[in-house]
């Protein structure tokens, strides 16, 4: 019996660091979800078990909506709570961008657990707008507009703050400015203006790019002083009310956040000199999620924590603002990952594996053999600690050969089987001799990825992970069941879109990236469902439909301690459909089938189909139009048919 627990699984794959409290693993091996952090618990193959009792396929998106609600509480206590362990002199006022998850449910949960701190949203174009103000009513939140904007991006602008919203406009450009008073010169209502501030200090990790002087957005040390030359001009220097800026997405070094803060800091303050009736300073997005669990600067992690963040902030504001004798500003932040990316877990299933080697049975020697096969069984019968890189060379040698005389037609199939099996297997004990060694040769390294199983999986990586694909952005990845069983096997994950991309083959690490992900052995018929954790921010919009693989089903899901599960779903979102993904790529879906059926009238006439068996057929495709995009894998779990007697 092994000795192997849920605490062990929970070590392996660094679930109590990247997890925030949120995750667990419980005794019987399941991964466990705790929203609130505290004793109430979800297990998530009851949830796959719900879905399959609402015959609801996978993948599914689980989002977990007390989750969102805690993630919401915890940034604005750490805000108010650094607040007034300094007796800084402005309040906290948080927006959600609603780029970063733009789903209505989501949405609508982020401002309604924010009602207490008075949480608003950020606007980076004019559908985003156009909802935000439809879903706004607290007069004493923000909508902060970001982005390039038109006239009627600005007159919907004007529409909200006569309404009493506090949206606040902010100019990306010069001429973005001359426009906005334009159009709210003759509509009696007094703009609230926002600077978008090109700082020189620039952010770290994969979207540093987005800050820095060499920035799409925002406005430099010249364009500042003649902004506020035409804000004076026009009358309205009041108008001006926030300074904005912004660093990048994922920032995973403090110093970078305090830096910007500073310099930040500074153009606040000498604004505010220059006549300006300011009272906020934006301090943007970047609070990082920490991904692989390892509290480093490292792209997919964070050397901060959320407190630290905040404190640092509400310093670094103050001491500023101090040194300059200018009141201390209401502090905004638009941290939409931060709050978003730990909420919503994406489930999929296994169907298949492909395997290197273990499946083949022992290949001993034959009278027949080439002698090539013959040296490799030697090799693999004698090998020693002593000469292991020696006997290792000697394999890939004769390999080679193999390979050159397959080419040349001197070698036949058979034979190269088996000298394809037989490098394996000494491949395999190769990785053995070496594993838990001070030192390992990078090449054995390399032969131990290779051996590396593929495990199939139904989704698409396009579709649910695309910053994976895209930018090399890690998630963590592990197991939801079978934690209280000792992963036998190395694998990396593959999808099921017609593409060689289409993988999952770099994985979080406490030391590094890990190239392969040790998982259990996939079994014929038996059902092995993964998880893929902290994707909650921007993956769900940002998909791809390659391969026209669309939206996945998705579940909401609420806590219910008076519930036999302890939760209970409070909607349910179907995926997209292969009808709804056709017509999204302007193919009509009724001309589908009126093509179909005349084909199909068409080989009934020729006595190519029987007239029911036509039908059956044609009956088959107009169903399968309106079928969910991804593979129905019900069947391989299901008894097969009794033969009728």
């Amino acid at each position: 019996m092994s000795n192997f627990a849920s605490e062990d699984a929970l070590a392996l794959y660094n679930v109590d660091r990247w997890g925030s409290g949120y995750f667990g693993i419980s005794t019987d091996g399941h991964l466990l979800v705790h929203p609130k952090r505290n004793g109430e618990q979800i297990d998530l193959m009851e949830i796959v078990k719900e879905a399959h009792e609402r015959r609801l396929h996978l993948p599914l998106v689980v989002r977990f909506h007390d989750l969102l609600r805690d993630r919401v509480q915890t940034i604005n206590l750490a805000f108010i709570d650094a607040i007034a362990e300094m007796n800084y002199g402005g309040v906290y006022r948080g927006v959600f961008p609603i780029k970063v998850n733009q789903l209505r449910e989501v949405v609508e949960e982020i401002l309604d657990a924010g009602k207490p701190w008075h949480f608003g949203l950020e606007a980076g174009s004019k559908p985003e707008l156009l909802a935000a103000l439809s879903l706004h009513t607290d007069p004493e939140s923000l909508v902060i507009c970001n982005g390039y904007k038109d006239t009627s991006f600005i007159r919907n602008a004007l529409l909200g703050r006569k309404l009493g919203k506090k949206i606040i406009m902010v100019v990306e450009k010069l001429e973005e400015l001359a426009h906005t008073l334009r159009v709210f010169k003759d509509s009696g209502v007094e703009p609230m203006i926002g600077l978008r501030v090109r700082l020189l200090s620039k952010g770290a990790g994969k979207w540093a790019t987005s800050g820095g002087e060499n920035a799409k957005f925002g406005l430099s040390t010249a364009d500042l002083v003649e902004a506020s030359d035409m804000l004076h001009a026009a009358g309205l220097a009041d108008a001006l009310k926030l300074v904005h800026f912004h660093v990048g997405s994922q920032v995973p070094d403090i110093r970078t956040i305090k830096r910007a803060v500073r310099e930040a800091s500074r153009f606040y303050a000498k604004l505010f000199k220059m006549g300006h009736a300011l009272g906020y300073l934006d301090v943007g997005g970047g609070l990082g999620v920490d991904y692989d669990g390892s509290r480093t600067t490292f792209d997919s992690s964070t050397n901060y924590t959320l407190n630290e963040y905040a404190r640092d902030i509400v310093y670094s504001i103050m001491e500023v603002c101090d040194s300059e004798a200018v009141p201390h500003p209401n502090i905004v932040s638009e941290s939409g990952r931060a709050i978003v990316a730990h909420h919503s877990v994406l489930i999929v299933e296994a169907f298949g594996s492909i395997e290197k080697n273990s499946r083949q049975a022992a290949i001993i020697a034959t009278p027949d053999d080439p002698p090539l096969v013959s040296e490799l069984l030697a090799i693999r019968n004698d090998l020693t600690r002593k000469h292991r890189l020696e006997n290792l060379h000697d394999a890939q040698d004769i390999r080679e050969r193999a390979q050159t005389m397959f080419d040349l037609g001197l070698l036949d199939l058979r034979a190269k089987a088996r000298i394809e099996t037989i490098y394996w297997q000494i491949s395999e004990s190769m990785v053995d001799m070496f594993r838990g060694l001070r030192y390992v040769p990078e090449e054995v390294k390399e032969l131990e990825i290779a051996l590396g199983d593929q495990l199939l999986c139904n989704f698409s990586v396009f579709q649910s992970l695309l910053d994976h694909w895209a930018l090399g952005q890690l998630f963590p990845v592990m197991p939801i069941h079978r934690l209280n069983e000792q992963p036998d096997r190395n694998a990396t994950l593959v999808d099921i879109t017609c593409d060689s991309d289409g993988k999952v083959a770099k994985f979080v690490d406490l030391q590094d990236v890990k190239e392969t992900l040790p998982l259990h052995r996939w079994k014929p018929g038996v059902p092995y469902y993964m998880g893929f954790f902290l994707a909650g921010a921007y993956q769900d919009i940002m998909g791809d439909l390659h391969n026209l693989f669309g939206r996945v089903n998705e579940m909401h899901v609420y806590l219910d301690t008076d519930e036999d599960r302890g939760y209970y779903v409070e909607e349910v979102l179907p995926g997209s459909t292969v009808g709804q993904v056709l017509s999204l790529t302007q193919w009509d879906v009724n001309e589908l089938a009126r093509r179909m059926k005349a084909q199909t009238d068409a080989a009934i006439k020729a006595d190519v189909l029987k007239p029911s068996e036509g039908m059956r057929l044609l009956d088959d495709y107009e169903k399968d139009l309106t079928l969910y995009t991804y593979l129905d894998l019900d069947d391989q779990h299901r008894p097969p048919t009794p033969p009728q007697a």
